[in-house]
Formats: structure tokens, C-alpha cells, sequence
């Protein structure tokens, strides 16, 4: 895609519903959205009736031309922004976004024929689903592999959608992590990721994967010093993260 300039657009809230029991799904309207990359993000600017503004960056669910552009937010208890994204914004309202932002963070297709590893933390498979989402959708040959780390199966963003894309492209395959809960079927007990968990799930530093990881600074700081312990180049490995909001 043509990359063009970021600046401030008026969105219109068109549709609503719960992600998770502490997230929300947002699908916005921006008549003046050029598109964007998968993994871009965009900044949300609230106004309060005094004039006092707040805006914070979120990874943005979707990719391509067109002006309607998904969001899934996950509420920090204590945030300015997301407590009233996730349960005060309606259908039919209207916020300001600024963007599309980010052009390290995200994945096109390209000539580099090396398969595409995904590792996400909770909210932070955002902008990892629009990756594989976009891959889907294309003719781009690179095989994909989503780690993904959760507390349960009820903490899953777009679990119906993963679910879909792995069953209908074999390009794609995705390996859940629950480190609280796992469901009965899962052959393996909740626990946290660890290095050799990653080791085993990840495609091997050998085949030079483009990595790209996203969660909670934590999680990235400690899976991408793993990576690059057990071989991947460090210049292959794309981190994102992100704190209170």
C-alpha cells in the first residue's frame, strides 16, 4: 500500500459489542481514511465538555483500503481512555483518530520468501490478527504461526475468527498458551510461556523467520530476549508493546 501522511480524522462509532468479558470490539466509519497497513495503530483523541483532551494509541484489527477500521479494547481499570471506550462509547458517536501510525510495526506482502512467525500476549494479538488476516486473504506462499498466550479460552480476542482462518488456510497455524485456565480438550495444563515452550512452538531460528511480537512490555521484553538467545536474528525480530491506557 502507498504510504500516506498521518492526520486527524472525525470517525463515527457505526457498531459495538464485547470482546472479552474486559474488552470491546469497536468498528468505526472515517470517511477521510487513506488505509492502512496490518499492524498500524492510530491514536484516539476524547474531549471532555471542558475542553480537557486525552488520547492514547491503539494497534488497529484492521487492513486495506476502505474507511471503516476495527478496534479491539481491552479496559485498564485506571486509564483515562479506555474505561470509557469500553463501556460509555455508543453506536452513533463520534471521536477523533490520528493515524495510520507505524510503519516498522507492520506486515505486507513482499519477496522475502521466509515464513512469518506471530507471537502475542492477551490484547496484543490486535494487530497480529490483521496480519493473518491480510495473509488469508492474499496469494502471498509464506506460511504464518501464531503463538498465542492467554489466560483462558474466555480471554481470547477474535477466537471465532482464528478459529476460521486455521481451518480454512493451511498457511496458518495457530498454538494457544492458556496460563490460567485451560479448556478440558487441551492436551497440555495452564502455564506460563516459557523459553522452552517458545523454543518448541516457534519456526526455528534456522528457517530466518520475520518475527513479530506484541503484548505487554513484560511478556515482549522477555520473549524477545528468548529469541535471540536461541538464535533469530535480532534484526528479524519486531517487537510492540504497550502499558496503561
Amino acid at each position: 500500500m502507498t504510504r500516506r501522511p498521518a492526520s486527524w480524522h472525525a470517525a463515527t462509532v457505526v457498531a459495538t459489542r464485547p470482546e472479552t468479558s474486559t474488552a470491546r470490539r469497536i468498528e468505526l466509519d472515517v470517511p477521510t481514511w487513506p488505509g492502512n497497513d496490518a499492524g498500524s495503530h492510530l491514536d484516539v483523541r476524547l474531549t471532555a465538555p471542558d475542553g480537557y483532551q486525552a488520547s492514547r494509541s491503539y494497534s488497529i484489527a484492521s487492513s486495506g483500503e476502505g474507511t471503516r477500521i476495527t478496534l479491539a479494547v481491552d479496559e485498564v481499570p485506571d486509564g483515562e481512555v479506555s474505561p470509557f471506550l469500553v463501556h460509555e462509547l455508543r453506536e452513533g458517536d463520534r471521536i477523533e483518530v490520528h493515524g495510520p501510525l507505524g510503519a516498522f510495526f507492520v506486515w505486507t506482502p513482499s519477496a522475502d520468501p521466509a515464513p512469518v512467525q506471530l507471537i502475542a500476549g492477551g490484547s496484543g494479538v490486535v494487530p497480529l490478527f490483521a496480519m493473518a488476516s491480510e495473509h488469508a486473504e492474499g496469494a502471498d506462499a509464506s506460511p504464518f504461526r501464531l503463538l498465542y498466550s492467554v489466560r483462558s479460552a474466555d480471554d481470547m480476542f477474535f477466537r471465532d475468527e482464528l478459529t476460521a482462518l486455521t481451518a480454512r488456510d493451511d498457511r496458518l497455524d495457530l498454538e494457544v498458551v492458556y496460563t490460567r485456565s485451560a479448556p478440558a480438550a487441551s492436551a497440555i495444563p495452564p502455564g506460563r510461556l516459557t523459553a522452552d515452550r517458545v523454543r518448541a512452538a516457534v519456526i526455528p531460528a534456522a528457517e530466518d523467520p520475520r518475527v513479530f511480537v506484541c503484548g505487554p512490555t513484560p511478556f515482549v521484553e522477555a520473549v524477545a530476549g528468548w529469541l535471540i538467545e536461541q538464535g533469530h536474528a535480532p534484526s528479524r525480530v519486531r517487537t510492540e508493546r504497550f502499558g496503561g491506557s
